[in-house]
């Protein structure tokens, strides 16, 4: 497979997400390992698996998991290293290719 030049140029030096906060438009807000911060807005994604974070106090329960992956616990009771369904997550590098930089 083929990668488009976009992928192939972050994958040469791919970040390290450091922190992520989210607000009420549903937007994460990531800080990489270069000091880059940059958003991802997840409005459209919430449905499927990610529906249960149209709860914005679930939606605000964002951390970075043991991956570098930014990801939520279904039900805070669970413990997700126990039972992996209870967890969601997305792909640091996914997340910087499609998000946006700050201003």
């Amino acid at each position: 497979m083929m990668l488009d030049e976009k992928t192939k140029k972050y994958f040469e030096n791919p970040r390290k997400l450091v922190e992520v906060k989210t607000d009420d438009e549903f937007n994460l807000h990531l800080t990489f390992d270069n000091g880059e911060v940059r958003i991802y807005n997840m409005q459209k994604e919430l449905e499927g698996v990610f529906a249960v974070l149209k709860d914005k106090n679930r939606f605000q329960s964002a951390f970075i998991d043991e991956f570098g992956n930014v990801a939520w616990d279904i039900d805070a009771s669970i413990d997700s290293s126990q039972h992996w369904e209870n967890r969601i997550d997305i792909c640091k590098d996914a997340l910087y290719m499609d998000s946006i930089p700050a201003r």
